[in-house]
């Protein structure tokens, strides 16, 4: 009997550890995505002056080099093919394609120039090439960049790099031109909850006070924890990030303040109701804001309400980045409320609740977007687990055709620009020899006809 073959939708993280832990479990493994490149926030979320954290992908590459394993880069699921294309040529079809959406904040003013996703400025300094053409006015010299989350932190600290911290770097050419010509000098980072409910990660915070030009504020009034907030903390229930972070925040609060030429402020317990122009479809000019005060809900719960006192922050740029949602995939039960597909545990359930045989969800598009990128680990075991568990009890997918062979016949004539791991390793190549002369890591390709060209052998660097 021929093995069991697992088809994975999206090749960042969560689909790489699927993969691994499939292909131990004796599944052979097509791993989809929609662009030619793999690795998805990896390579297109992840700071570019992270590098430690981009190093996992040599994990990754490990996983692609097991026997059984394929990719398929540049394969649109809903357009190139369909999910029942899918069911049609596998036992078992995982769907990893995270949540690419932004959540908004419904406030008056928020579509007005000047006032973006903090996902479209990441994706844009990033080179992910649905968003090379994006433009962000970089001239005021104030911006506003609304959460307090890890992202968050991102957003703001590439806002005050230095262009030599920058340039050497895997960020987009034409990121790299428009951050050194950026004129932004002070991000307020703006929370709606207070300090000791900040999500960010502590190694993320601890590095905004290590920027080589721009100083951390934080007001020491703003670390005069609420009684809620500060027996919070004391408790059991408290993580011990948040702990950390507080002790973080405290100790920016008492620094002296510095001579560096930019700064990053952080400010809480702010929330957003509009921002403002200078007419009903002028550009940024400020952000009006409601501040709150922490109180318990009904289940204990600590939440910022409302105390209904107001002010503006004069500001040129407004990135928000308040969480992100998923969106449906054509034919996959989807829902809506909490912008995920349909799942139980990993397995995949009709709206009636009942589980479609073979079909899963993996990642951010299972469980919401939380954690970093380890946790997509264990994330991929337990929903591999179900698939295993489903095998051994004879509840799998049983399609009609599943031969290896005929199914990259079908693929590359539906997409004749189909893209495997060998193309990629030709990008990979191709980008590193750009970036070798310049001292970075790479150059990004940010086009996908000229990612192709690449991959199919058509483009060479001139060395």
């Amino acid at each position: 009997m021929s093995a069991r073959r697992a088809a994975i939708v999206g090749a960042g993280p969560a689909g790489f550890y699927t993969a691994d832990q499939l292909l131990g479990a004796g599944f052979d493994v097509d791993l989809y995505d929609v662009l030619p490149t793999p690795f998805g926030l990896v390579r297109a979320g992840v700071a570019p002056d992270h590098p430690k954290i981009k190093s996992v992908t040599r994990v990754y590459e490990k996983t692609a080099g097991k026997p059984g394993f394929r990719f398929f880069g540049g394969v649109e699921l809903g357009s190139d093919i369909q999910r029942e294309d899918l069911v049609e040529r596998y036992h078992a079809v995982v769907y990893a394609v995270g949540t690419a959406t932004d959540n908004r904040l419904g406030i008056p003013g928020e579509d007005r120039p000047g006032s973006h996703s903090a996902t479209e400025f990441v994706a844009w300094y990033n080179g992910h090439p649905d968003f090379a053409d994006a433009e962000f006015d970089l001239s005021a010299s104030r911006a506003v960049v609304i959460g307090n989350g890890n992202v968050a932190i991102d957003v703001a600290r590439m806002l005050v790099l230095d262009p030599d911290e920058i340039n050497v770097t895997d960020t987009a050419d034409h990121a790299v031109a428009g951050l050194a010509a950026a004129q932004v000098e002070h991000v307020i980072l703006l929370g709606r909850r207070g300090p000791a409910q900040a999500a960010f990660t502590n190694p993320e915070l601890r590095e905004l006070g290590e920027l080589q030009r721009a100083d951390v504020i934080v007001d020491p009034a703003e670390m005069e924890l609420d009684e809620h907030s500060a027996a919070w903390l004391e408790s059991d229930g408290a993580d011990p990030t948040n702990r950390r972070n507080v002790e973080i925040l405290r100790e920016y609060s008492q620094r002296d303040a510095g001579e560096k030429s930019h700064r990053i402020e952080l400010r809480f317990l702010r929330s957003p109701v509009e921002v403002i122009g200078e007419d009903d479809s002028g550009c940024v000019t400020g952000l009006r804001v409601v501040r709150n005060r922490i109180e318990p809900d009904d289940s204990g719960r600590l939440r910022a309400v409302s105390t209904g006192e107001e002010e503006v922050i004069s500001c040129g740029l407004v990135l928000r980045s308040i969480g992100y949602r998923g969106n449906p995939l054509p034919g996959v039960p989807f829902d809506e409320r909490r912008g995920l597909i349909r799942n139980e545990g990993g397995r995949v359930t009709s709206d009636d609740g009942e589980p479609l045989p073979g079909e899963y969800a993996v990642g951010w598009i299972k469980r919401g977007p939380s954690g970093v990128i380890g946790t997509n680990k264990k994330d991929a075991a337990d929903t591999v687990a179900r698939v295993v568990e489903d095998a051994e009890a004879g509840r799998l997918n049983e399609p009609p055709s599943p031969d290896a062979e005929g199914i990259e016949a079908w693929l590359r004539e539906c997409v004749p620009s189909l893209v495997t791991w060998t193309g990629w390793q030709a990008i990979d190549v191709h980008e590193k020899d750009l970036g070798e002369p310049q001292g970075r890591p790479r150059v990004k390709l940010v086009r996908v006809p000229e990612m192709i060209a690449v991959a199919q052998g058509a483009i060479h660097v001139e060395r």
